[in-house]
């Protein structure tokens, strides 16, 4: 396997792991003011994700060093290509974490209310944009013969990107819903399950809407499926989608949590491959920055490799204790949030 290759299939790792470990806690903030009705539920939900929602977000800050460390020009591109879209991401990312800090240093209702109101926003519009982004790099975007993003905002708001938002969001929801059942009790988790139930609808309905739109908007993302291998996340991901209604069914909200994480791999796997090898598709396909044409020096790579083999289990061990750490059910204290 070349080095370069190998390190797309280790930044796909960083990014999926992200999208797994933070998307539960990005769609508990999208359903905080939807099943959480008092303040008791609310800060159920908040209790449920404040000891490991800014752990997660270091697979996000490796993910985004690593691109720039094994392919550079990549990262310029992206970077400053979404300049606007990254800044609108970074900013909803920012409102939420301040909004589960400040929320709780105040008893006053309107205080609550507010942050209430800012950790569900930015939330969800993190789980959108990320699936934006997502959406215009598997569809292509115009890339000049140096590498540049020819481009603004508005053409980043095309019909396949805006539906792959839409996805992301409703599998944050669904995984976001399934750990609150797995965290809390009574009504709150009562009206968790019922939203895991109609989340796998939605994400069933919006995953065969998005490969509709790409039929006619976003054509190249097919083109590796003509290999039967290819089809493992897709398959993967359908599956899963039908045992989480099972888990759910029977009661078993350890397993519907596991299980949407699955879902979320799956597609997770099914973007990288249809992706590979380009690493930022263009609009004009001689263009493309791919595996082969913006790596950094097999001698950076080498060195970077083992310094991942390093830090890699490092990052593992820390987020396997946190979670063990704060297993079982949440219980609301002084101390809580």
């Amino acid at each position: 396997m070349q080095l370069s290759t190998a390190w797309f299939l280790l930044i796909g790792i960083l990014f999926a792991g992200y999208a797994i470990l933070d998307g539960f806690d990005l769609g508990a903030g999208a359903l905080h003011l939807i099943v959480a009705r008092n303040e008791s539920e609310r800060r159920q939900v908040l209790n449920s994700i404040g000891p490991v929602w800014d752990g997660n977000e270091v697979w996000l800050i490796t993910g985004a060093g690593a691109l720039f460390a094994a392919f550079p020009l990549v990262y310029g591109t992206v970077f400053s290509g979404f300049y606007l879209a990254m800044v609108l991401l970074l900013g909803s990312l920012i409102l939420r974490a301040i909004s589960i800090e400040f929320r709780s240093k105040e008893t006053a209702r309107l205080w609550r209310l507010g942050w209430d109101v800012g950790f569900s926003l930015g939330s969800t519009l993190a789980a959108f944009l990320f699936g934006v982004v997502l959406g215009n790099l598997l569809r292509g975007i115009p890339i000049d013969a140096d590498g540049v993003y020819r481009g603004g905002l508005v053409g980043l708001l095309n019909p396949f990107s805006l539906a792959t938002g839409f996805l992301t969001l409703s599998l944050a929801v669904m995984q976001g819903s399934a750990w609150l059942a797995l965290k809390t009790e009574g009504a709150l988790q009562v009206r968790a399950r019922w939203t895991v139930l109609a989340a796998v609808l939605v994400v069933a309905v919006l995953w065969i809407g998005v490969a509709w739109v790409a039929r006619t908007d976003a054509g190249r993302v097919f083109d590796n499926f003509a290999n039967p291998i290819a089809w493992v996340g897709p398959l993967l991901t359908a599956n899963v989608l039908f045992y989480v209604l099972l888990a759910v069914r029977f009661n078993q909200n350890g397993r519907a949590f596991l299980f949407t994480s699955l879902v979320v791999a799956g597609m997770a796997v099914t973007a990288g491959t249809a992706l590979y090898p380009n690493l930022v598709p263009a609009v004009d396909a001689a263009r493309s920055l791919t595996v082969d044409n913006a790596h950094s020096s097999d001698t950076n790579l080498t060195i970077l490799l083992m310094v991942a083999l390093i830090g890699m289990p490092i990052v593992v061990a820390y987020t396997s204790f946190i979670y063990w750490k704060f297993k079982g059910k949440v219980r609301i204290d002084e101390a809580g949030y």
